[in-house]
Formats: C-alpha cells, sequence, structure tokens
C-alpha cells in the first residue's frame, strides 16, 4: 500500500496538467542475464536471453518497505517475501532501495543499510529469484515529505511547495520540486554524487548471483518551460536530461560492473500513450523499463475496454525498443482495485498487451493487505491479481514458435524450435488438481506431473533444431 496517500493522486495529477494542456486524459544460483540482438517474434524488440542463449522471461513484483527509515530501513521486508513469491511461481523482484537512506550524508553510505539489502539479496538467491535493484523517489525525496533524493542533494532555488497529501502525485507540479530536478540534473556535483552512489551499490552488489539489474531512477520528473504543454516538455525532459544522465550513470557504474542490465525509465507521462523522447544510451546491457499505468483506474474508475487505453499505451511504449534494438520489462503496473466489474477483463488484456512486445513484467506491489497489495493479510490472493500466477517460459533454449494459456482450461502450450541442448524452463504455479505435462517431438522433460498445491520449474532437454511441443494441464 502506498505510504503517502492514494496513488489515485498519480492519476489526478497528471489528467489536471493535460486538460490544461488541450490534451484528454484517456488519450540455482539466478542464472545471469544479458540482452540479446534476435528480435522476439513478430514484435521487432529483442527479448532478454541469458548467458546459455536461452530466451528469457521475468514475472514477479515490487517488493518495498516505505514504511521504516534511517535505522530500521527495510525491516519490513522479509524471508517470507520471496518464499511466497516463489511458491507462487514468480522469479522477479523490483527492490525499492532509497538514496536518502543509503547515504544520509554526503559521502557517508549507511554500512548497515548495505548490510540489509545484502541480505534480501541473499534471500533472492535462495529462492532463485532475480532482483531488480531500484533507486527510487516519490516527489524528489524527504525535503518534500517524501522518499528518494536526499535533502542535501535538494535544491529549490527559494521556489514555493504547498503540500498536498490528498493528491500527493500533483506535488510533482510544484516549482520546487521541478527546480530540484533540474539542479540535479545539471549541476556538477549532484551529477557526481549520484554517480558515487551507484558506483557503491554496483561496486558491492554487482557480482551477487541474485542481481539482474539497476532501475537507474524511478519515473523521473523536470521541470516544464513557459508555454510548454506536458508532452513537449516530457519529451524535451526526457531526450536533453534524462539521456545525459542515464549516459553518466551507466559509464559510472561500468567502472566496477560490467555485466548488470541497466534499467532505464521514461517520464509517467508515457502512460497517458505519448511516445518517450529517449535516445539511445550507449551500452550494450539496457533494458528500457517503463511503468504500465492508465489515469482512470489511477483514479480508482473500472476499466474500460472501449476506450482504447491498452492499444494506445502499446503503440507509444514499442517505438524506442524497436529503434534503439533494447528489449522492453514492464517496471510496475496494476490497478489499485482489482475487484471492480471490468477488471476480469482488465487483467486479460493487459497481460496479452505485454506479452506482445515485453520480457517481463513485476506488479505493484507484493505485500499482505489491502489497496495495491497482492495478497490479502492471510496470504490469499485479492480479486483477480491471482490471474499473475500463471505459467510461463522462464528460459527457452531455443526459437519460440508460439506461447498460449487459457486462463479457464488452465491449458498451457508451448511450441519451439531447439536451438541449444541447454534446459527450456517452464513455470507453473500451484493449481489444486496438479500438472500433467506432456512433451512432443525430439525432446524429454524432468517430470510428468506437478504434485497438487505446488509450483514447480519444469526443464525440458532436446537435440538441436527439434520442434517441440511442451503442454502442461491439469489433472
Amino acid at each position: 500500500m502506498r505510504a503517502f496517500g492514494p496513488f489515485a493522486a498519480r492519476a489526478v495529477g497528471i489528467a489536471c496538467v493535460l486538460v490544461l494542456a488541450g490534451l484528454a486524459p484517456d488519450a540455482a544460483p539466478v542464472p545471469a542475464v544479458r540482452a540479446d540482438a534476435a528480435p522476439a517474434p513478430g514484435s521487432g524488440i529483442p527479448p532478454l536471453t541469458d548467458d546459455r542463449g536461452r530466451a528469457v522471461t521475468l514475472r514477479g513484483w515490487n517488493v518495498e518497505d516505505k514504511a521504516h527509515r534511517g535505522p530500521d530501513a527495510l525491516t519490513a521486508v522479509t524471508e517470507k517475501h520471496f518464499r511466497d513469491l516463489r511458491g507462487q511461481g514468480f522469479d522477479f523482484a523490483r527492490l525499492l532501495i532509497f538514496w536518502d537512506d543509503l547515504e544520509p550524508d554526503p559521502g557517508r553510505y549507511s554500512e548497515r543499510y548495505l548490510r540489509r539489502i545484502g541480505r534480501i539479496l541473499d534471500w533472492a538467491e535462495k529462492y532463485r529469484v532475480h532482483v531488480l535493484l531500484d533507486a527510487h523517489q516519490d516527489v524528489f525525496g524527504p525535503a518534500f515529505g517524501h522518499r528518494g533524493i536526499p535533502r542535501w542533494a535538494t535544491r529549490t532555488d527559494g521556489l514555493p511547495f504547498t503540500p498536498n497529501p490528498g493528491d500527493w502525485f500533483s506535488e510533482y507540479f510544484q516549482p520546487a520540486v521541478q527546480r530540484a530536478f533540474t539542479h540535479l540534473y545539471e549541476d556538477a556535483d549532484l551529477r557526481r554524487a549520484q554517480a558515487r552512489m551507484w558506483r557503491v551499490l554496483a561496486g558491492r552488489f554487482g557480482g551477487h548471483p541474485a542481481v539482474l539489474g539497476y532501475d537507474l531512477v524511478n519515473e523521473p520528473m523536470g521541470e516544464p518551460r513557459a508555454g510548454e504543454d506536458l508532452p513537449t516538455a516530457a519529451r524535451r525532459i526526457e531526450a536533453g536530461q534524462l539521456t545525459p544522465m542515464y549516459r553518466r550513470l551507466a559509464r559510472a557504474i561500468r567502472r566496477v560492473d560490467r555485466r548488470t542490465w541497466l534499467f532505464v525509465e521514461p517520464t509517467p507521462v508515457v502512460g497517458e500513450g505519448v511516445p518517450t523522447g529517449l535516445g539511445g544510451i550507449g551500452d550494450p546491457r539496457v533494458v528500457y523499463a517503463p511503468h504500465f499505468y492508465g489515469t482512470a483506474m489511477e483514479a480508482g474508475g473500472d476499466y474500460d475496454p472501449a476506450a482504447g487505453w491498452i492499444e494506445a499505451y502499446e503503440a507509444a511504449v514499442t517505438g524506442y525498443p524497436k529503434r534503439y534494438g533494447v528489449p522492453v520489462v514492464i517496471g510496475e503496473w496494476g490497478p489499485p482495485d482489482g475487484g471492480l466489474p471490468h477488471m476480469n477483463q482488465f487483467y486479460r488484456d493487459a497481460l496479452a498487451s505485454m506479452a506482445r512486445y515485453s520480457s517481463g513484467w513485476a506488479g505493484y506491489v507484493w505485500c499482505y493487505g489491502g489497496g495495491y497489495c497482492a495478497l490479502d493479510a492471510a496470504g490469499r490472493f485479492r480479486p483477480n491479481k491471482d490471474r499473475t500466477a500463471a505459467p510461463y517460459a522462464a528460459a527457452v533454449a531455443g526459437r519460440v514458435r508460439g506461447e498460449a494459456y487459457g486462463p479457464e482450461s488452465r491449458r498451457y502450450r508451448l511450441t519451439y524450435t531447439a536451438g541449444s541442448p541447454a534446459p527450456t524452463e517452464i513455470s507453473l504455479p500451484p493449481d489444486p488438481r496438479g500438472w500433467r505435462i506432456a512433451v512432443a517431438g525430439r525432446a524429454w522433460s524432468d517430470a510428468r506431473a506437478v504434485a497438487r498445491g505446488r509450483s514447480a520449474v519444469v526443464r525440458v532437454r532436446a537435440l538441436p533444431g527439434a520442434r517441440v511441443a511442451v503442454t502442461a494441464r491439469p489433472g
């Protein structure tokens, strides 16, 4: 659950600005993974591949502790989070970390905080969960009552800021907050401090088996110029400030870690179907990581299939990865209220959309309670969020020809042409009837059945060049 008020404020804040701009708001050790140049079937977007040449899919959730800071930071994240994630068949966690906790004073890094991150990564490795370390910020940081960039790195030039806790996302449009982003992007000493922070993290955790990537900054924003509408400002900020920042941070990280993915985000305006202005980062291991939130649902409304929001979003986010040849992983997604009448259809449409162009996603958020939490206090999926726990091909040793899953029949089918003797891995969530697995082609699996109520990773090996079909169904 968001710690800073209803997340519907994100939608209200962006929608208000779009209206002012004249736009409608509807418009084993975890294997190392790298980016590959071969496009995903039919999309023109590269998939992810691992160090064995397998096409990789990531499915998981954000993991966070926004309730604690300082000496108690990250204490709400426990081993149970990762045991339960893996127990439902997920293999991916986007872990929120905060610069203000890591470096409370200039040049003084918290060893306690680093140890807690390391302990969390050890739990992830134990349960074979890939972790993305996310440098998270909400409304810049603690200078404005939130989390992220430290107070000592916040410069406002005396511009005004008025808190609006009932609509916290609108605080991004306050003059002081916008000016703080400008200084972060433009001031040489703050640039160096941000790069040093990332070198500390990458130097400490770049070799950890659970770490797959670094999300360089969460939902970056900026300062519009006089007379600019929001889409124009967003594209300028992305091209002229975010792109140089990502390039600087990439160079800093590569001094200590040359293998880990770098996840780069556009501004949140992409959620309104606005293509990004980001340029190329100039690094071979970059992942484009937009978020998948829509105005109406974030404001608490139901999904409207006829509004065309998913189609507009998909058109907006696929241009950048096609142009620059980078994979896509959705860093956050999911409505606050999954129990509304059309949310069943939303989950169907959203999951189908992301499967067309992305190599995976992290839902928001893996916690136990209300609001955005995936699970209730008893550990049961909240309405419709159970649809995220479905079979998927976590790693395919070859060229995928087709993949399909029927939520009602719970029948899963993967077809591929084998390209190496490495195993293809299929993740199956728990089913009260268990699973039966059938393999056709010159191939064999390490299991033909999965016990009732148990998740499993089924490994299939095939002769190179074989055309393989794997089917899993309850039984």
